[in-house]
């Protein structure tokens, strides 16, 4: 028959072969499929029954004859079917702390307890330890980060696993230092979090690092001006306590990123110079940059040169996006 094009749907090769039999012909007799199949009786009543729990087939008649399902409705609740097993595989495999746990009994005495602080040394030791505090939260993520900028590394590496916690109904909660607003592909990232759910206040001052995981672990830095030298992974509750009671002052101290980023528009708004403006105006209502330059009295240089400036300032990553921030900011 060729590929079995229906195995995504979890649909084996002699199901799909009847299936597209009884497309064929509708109204037959499920007599003889064996024959059809190359195969024991038993095995081709199997794939019948299945085809019938499936929804692909149906009997009519005192005579039991076979109608196929038609293949839009069919496919729409193979879909369906595949959809909701791929849900629950993700719901048990995001519920697997416990193989970690059951993993490291196997141990024994060769290997201690966890202790109640660990200490990490070496970054990618760091960043293996928060993916995998990330990929097993479940409630809550709060954070404070003090950097002004992050590189596009550290934005690819974090997007994942940030978008996938939020997917998952995941709490983030995220204070950040303002004068990280300033960087626009920062700025930009964060804005992405919160349109996807993401808490994030803005604070002029705090040199606080710290990462708490559904209020069970807490991960500090031994130095906060260089996160090289390690850090700390606190298990204790008590300890734990201590950090998130910090977090909570910080966070009460810090204002939201939307009002920040009014405050940031409002701020730029007051540097946009006359031709800026214009520009700004222009390259949201003017199609194409010819036109837009001329009308200005521009050459297209000049002007694509005013574009590419007033994208930097809003943060966008596309004209389009350009216009819609610009609105919202109220600069046109």
């Amino acid at each position: 028959m060729g590929d079995n094009e229906m195995s995504v749907f979890g649909v084996s090769e002699a199901e799909e072969e009847l299936y597209r039999h009884f497309l064929r012909n509708p109204g037959t007799s499920a007599d003889d499929l064996h024959l059809l199949l190359h195969t024991a009786p038993e095995v081709a009543r199997a794939c019948v029954e299945r085809l019938h729990d499936l929804g692909l087939i149906h009997a009519e008649g005192p005579d039991q004859r076979i109608f196929p399902t038609d293949p839009e409705v069919a496919l729409t609740r193979l879909t369906d079917l595949r959809l909701h097993a791929l849900h629950q595989e993700l719901q048990r495999v995001t519920c697997s702390r416990h193989v970690v746990d059951g993993l490291r009994a196997e141990q024994g005495a060769r290997r201690p307890s966890p202790p109640g602080i660990e200490q990490l040394e070496g970054l990618d030791r760091i960043r293996d330890r928060i993916d995998d505090l990330a990929f097993f939260a479940r409630d809550e993520i709060l954070s404070v980060e003090p950097y002004t900028k992050l590189s596009p590394e550290n934005i690819a590496r974090s997007r994942p696993l940030d978008l996938r916690c939020l997917r998952r109904g995941v709490r983030i909660r995220n204070v950040v230092a303002r004068a990280a607003l300033q960087d626009a592909a920062t700025a930009a990232y964060l804005r992405e979090l919160v349109e996807h759910g993401a808490a994030i206040r803005v604070t002029a001052h705090t040199a606080e690092r710290l990462l708490v995981y559904d209020r069970r672990a807490a991960l500090v830095p031994l130095d906060p001006h260089d996160t090289s030298r390690g850090a700390l992974l606190a298990h204790r509750s008590g300890l734990v306590s201590n950090i998130i009671a910090l977090f909570e002052k910080i966070w009460d101290q810090a204002e939201d990123l939307s009002k920040a980023d009014a405050e940031e528009a409002g701020a730029g708004d007051d540097r946009l110079s006359d031709t800026e403006r214009r520009v700004l105006v222009s390259m949201c209502t003017v199609g194409k940059d010819e036109a837009g330059a001329r009308e200005l009295g521009l050459s297209v240089r000049t002007y694509r040169r005013y574009v590419a400036d007033l994208m930097q300032k809003l943060g966008a990553a596309s004209r389009a996006q350009a216009a819609l921030l610009a609105r919202e900011r109220g600069w046109i």
